[in-house]
């Protein structure tokens, strides 16, 4: 090669090669992210009067199929409403797992997608909510819920005794919505 072209060539490969565009992203970045969203387990309802109760006995036997099921899907971020029935569904998962609970209220859906959103490639979350806020988190994610009620003004609603659905959304990095959901049920 003549050496004023050589002079002009490594310049310009250099600034090339320092400006070009990867040809992919990082395997890291390309990894969805799973929401598993699931409606707390049976409350204890023996006190009427009682506006925040814990769980029944099959609420508890219920919370304990959860932490049997889970533990391998790599779950990194646990999530419940403000509600002690939701906090004790999910907390013998979370002790299992060794994570802690992130309590978003119940009455900020789009706090608990901004969450959501906001989790890395890769990340595996579980997201306990409530009759009237599970099918619609799983919604305002990108994929619509079949077999729930559609009430005016909550929106999509699980049946009154449907505590055994569990909802597996996968959201593409690329699309930043989901692009699958997955249906399960689980417990008695």
């Amino acid at each position: 090669m003549k050496p004023l072209l050589r002079w002009l060539l490594i310049p310009l490969i250099g600034f090339a090669i320092a400006n070009a565009a990867p040809l992919a992203s990082s395997p890291e970045s390309l990894r969805p992210t799973t929401v598993f969203v699931l409606r707390h387990a049976e409350a204890d309802d023996s006190d009427p009067t009682n506006r925040n109760p814990g769980l029944s006995e099959a609420g508890v036997r219920r919370s304990q199929a959860l932490a049997r099921l889970l533990p391998a899907s790599g779950i990194t971020h646990t999530f419940c409403s403000e509600y002690r029935r939701t906090h004790d569904t999910l907390m013998p998962l979370a002790e299992k797992i060794e994570q802690e609970l992130v309590e978003i209220s119940a009455r900020t859906p789009k706090a608990q997608i901004k969450a959501l959103r906001a989790l890395p490639p890769g990340s595996v979350a579980v997201v306990a909510g409530h009759s009237n806020t599970a099918p619609g988190l799983v919604e305002a994610l990108g994929v619509e819920v079949s077999g729930v009620e559609r009430h005016p003004q909550h929106g999509p609603m699980l049946g009154h005794d449907e505590y055994d659905r569990l909802f597996v959304v996968t959201i593409s990095p690329s699309a930043d919505v989901a692009s699958a959901l997955v249906e399960l049920r689980y417990g008695n």
